[in-house]
């Protein structure tokens, strides 16, 4: 009887405590399913902070540099065509000619002599030919004979013009306006066909000659500026006059001429001089070399923030590269670029500008 009372506290007890637990959970399941849950609190993302900088594109002169030799615009070394004696001289050394001016006479050698020879032998055939045709109306002549008297005919005519231009050549004359270079004959000076008389140049009129690498030859077109820089820094300007259609299979690289004029006849020809074609003008931006850098595809740009304040990059092309920084195009005309914190961020990224309100 005592130990049924001592164990009935104990056993009350549990049973009470069971009670509490049920109840307890009874109210919780009941607030779930009554009450939404409560908001989860984020927390709060830091941006990234970068520097930036405005930076405003301006006009450049796009210029393609090439290392070219000038030279006269006409170039010609006079040769004899006949050979004989040098018995005249017309000019010397540096003289100016003008087209179909005499330069210079050898001897006759008898050739005045030939074209009178020409001449009555060619009166002869004609005279003879004349007869023949007169005669054959009458049928005295046969017309094989006609056709031997046509053919000496045609052969008298061939010596007399042969003869004529034998007298002609021996006074050359100038091909075109110039100045006489070189003369390297003087009277008493025996010369044979071929041999070199004089050698005369046109310089009011220059020709620059260069090379252009291939990837920079669809940049050029005729009539395009150049600007010549000489060895003494004296300055030219000229046209851009011929592109060659094919490369130089040696070189990969495209002939080009540049016409210069040249009024003051300068002795600039035969030198070498630096040439800059002008190209049209291109907006571009002068940066830092070391705002450079290469996406995942290996592209060369620049990262700029947008004006949703996220990271962008533009893929950019050097156009030059000096003491001042590079030039590059490619970018919007005012770009927000960044200068630090760059290597932290990609494209997409948002961020905070230092400087900047959030």
């Amino acid at each position: 009887m005592f130990k049924k009372l001592a164990a009935s506290p104990v056993i009350i007890a549990v049973i009470l405590a069971l009670a509490l637990l049920l109840w307890l959970l009874s109210g919780d399941n009941y607030a779930a399913k009554t009450e939404p849950p409560g908001e989860q609190q984020v927390p709060e993302q830091t941006l990234a902070l970068v520097e930036a900088r405005w930076s405003e594109a301006e006009p450049y002169q796009l210029t393609r540099v090439a290392q070219g030799q000038v030279l006269p615009w006409r170039m010609v070394s006079i040769k004899s065509q006949q050979a004989g004696t040098v018995s005249q001289l017309f000019v010397s050394q540096g003289d100016k000619v003008e087209q179909g001016d005499k330069l210079l006479q050898l001897s006759d050698e008898g050739r005045s002599a030939l074209l009178e020879q020409a001449k009555a032998n060619l009166t002869l055939r004609q005279n003879e030919l004349a007869s023949a045709q007169a005669l054959g109306k009458s049928q005295f002549v046969s017309e094989t004979e006609l056709t031997r008297l046509k053919s000496e005919l045609a052969q008298a005519e061939a010596e007399l013009e042969r003869a004529r231009l034998a007298l002609q050549q021996i006074e050359p004359v100038a091909p075109f306006a110039g100045v006489i270079d070189r003369r390297h004959v003087e009277i008493g000076d025996v010369v044979q066909v071929g041999t070199e008389l004089l050698q005369l140049v046109q310089i009011d009129k220059l020709k620059v000659t260069a090379q252009i690498p291939q990837q920079h030859v669809k940049a050029l077109q005729q009539g395009q500026q150049v600007n010549l820089r000489l060895l003494d820094g004296r300055l030219l300007s000229g046209e851009l006059s011929f592109i060659s259609y094919a490369a130089d299979t040696a070189t990969r690289s495209f002939y080009i001429e540049v016409t210069v004029a040249n009024p003051q006849r300068l002795r600039i020809a035969g030198g070498s001089a630096t040439v800059e074609v002008l190209l049209p003008p291109v907006q571009a931006h002068l940066i830092s070399p070391a705002l450079l850098s290469l996406n995942s595809d290996g592209q060369l740009g620049v990262s700029l923030v947008n004006d949703q304040q996220q990271v962008e990059f533009y893929p950019v092309d050097i156009l030059s590269a000096d003491n001042e920084g590079a030039r590059v195009s490619g970018l919007p005309e005012r770009a927000q670029i960044i200068t630090q914190g760059a290597g932290f961020v990609k494209p997409g990224d948002k961020v905070q500008v230092a400087g900047a309100k959030p």
